[in-house]
């Protein structure tokens, strides 16, 4: 059995918080599964990749979001796939959809994001899924860290699916400027690709400088995570972080 992240709790200097990152494929496998994936997880917050965006999109995010036992925040149809959902535990002081500019040819992308306290820590929130070609993947990736920069608050998360490994140009230039949940504090398995396809870590949860990262990776044996409903739920695997957000500036 893998051993438990640190719970989330509020504290006068700061406050733990859940973090999980996951493409659902929109829906279109057993959300009863991925329900139960999500709850066995219990997140502050998810940043959701491809979240229904076409017909009646907003009455599957409030079916994800109800038996997740979430509320939803932002996106989906409106940053044409990313969207976050939180607890209640979270306080929302903000929330944006950005689209970003799309080349001929290739899908629309976008972005999530959202300004969330919890307690007297305040902490921004972006959910993205990056474009398959390279170059626009990249464009994208400076106008994310462009995005989380102009937040207007010191800590921040990124999280979602960026079409990239590691080595890749994109993941470079973000954990070049923001830390990498899995490089920093490894927990649970690292590939996130489906299981029996290719290993592949594509997915990640990056955080800025100033929050510690207290464990991140795909929660594989953790309490109430069955591989059956992880095989059911999509066709990605999910990350989950735990992070100390601190009150007031970085340091």
């Amino acid at each position: 059995m893998l051993a438990d992240l640190p719970e989330s709790s509020t504290e006068a200097d700061g406050s733990v918080v859940r973090v999980l990152s996951y493409n659902i494929r929109s829906m279109r496998d057993d959300v009863a599964a991925l329900s139960r994936v999500i709850r066995a997880c219990a997140p502050d917050v998810v940043c959701v990749q491809e979240a229904p965006r076409f017909f009646r999109w907003r009455k599957a995010a409030a079916r994800l979001a109800r038996e997740s036992e979430l509320v939803y925040v932002t996106g989906g149809g409106t940053a044409s796939g990313p969207m976050i959902l939180a607890s209640l535990r979270a306080h929302v002081e903000r929330a944006e959809d950005v689209l970003l500019p799309r080349r001929r040819g290739l899908h629309q992308r976008g972005l999530a994001t959202a300004v969330l306290r919890f307690g007297r820590a305040r902490l921004g929130v972006v959910s993205c899924h990056l474009s398959i070609d390279a170059d626009e993947r990249y464009a994208q990736g400076r106008l994310l860290l462009e995005r989380v920069r102009g937040l207007g608050v010191p800590h921040a998360v990124v999280a979602g699916d960026l079409n990239d490994r590691p080595d890749g140009r994109t993941f470079g230039l973000l954990a070049g400027e923001l830390q990498d949940g899995w490089a920093v504090r490894p927990w649970g398995r690292e590939h996130t690709t489906r299981l029996g396809d290719p290993l592949q870590r594509i997915d990640a949860v990056f955080a800025t400088g100033g929050v510690e990262v207290l464990g991140c990776g795909v929660p594989m044996g953790l309490r109430g995570v069955a591989e059956s409903d992880l095989r059911a739920a999509t066709d990605h695997l999910p990350v989950l972080a735990a992070l100390r957000v601190p009150v007031g500036q970085a340091g």
